[in-house]
């Protein structure tokens, strides 16, 4: 299987973040309020409301929520640095929640730490709306043939 070439284990191209918006609709990413909102060479970045549909009935985020954040920030990323005919599965998501949120938004950014042909490992740091880290999450990946998945 080809591997694309990547710098700087980047994206080999840059994210098309209206087109990444465009698959959320009608998913539990849309459903959540997740937002694709920025991207570097190599790290991808959404936003998620803490309202409603996120917090939990004590008024605070919903772990799940943020799993579910790091996850699609994650898998995205992944999908992004894959060939064609080539997608990104998730294998093992782990997060650790260090602050808690009640309200306004949360940002998420995924960055690499492994981009191998059959693996790829993201973090991700989740930060309330004045910077502080409410989340990381680790996520694993598999690569598989996409009629595979």
């Amino acid at each position: 299987m080809a591997i694309p070439t990547t710098t700087s284990r980047g994206f080999p191209t840059p994210p098309d973040l209206e087109q990444l918006n465009r698959l959320s609709r009608g998913t539990a990413i849309e459903a959540l309020g997740i937002v694709f909102t920025a991207a570097g060479d190599d790290w991808l970045q959404a936003t998620m409301p803490v309202d409603a549909r996120t917090r939990q009935p004590y008024g605070l985020l919903h772990g799940g929520a943020s799993v579910l954040l790091a996850e699609t920030l994650g898998s995205s990323a992944g999908n992004l640095c894959v060939a064609e005919g080539q997608v990104c599965v998730g294998v093992e998501i782990n997060a650790n929640h260090l602050r808690a949120v009640r309200s306004g938004r949360v940002t998420g950014t995924a960055r690499p730490l492994h981009v191998g042909g059959r693996t790829q490992v993201w973090e991700i740091h989740i930060e309330d709306e004045r910077g502080r880290l409410c989340c990381v999450s680790r996520l694993t990946l598999a690569v598989v043939a996409a009629d595979a998945g």
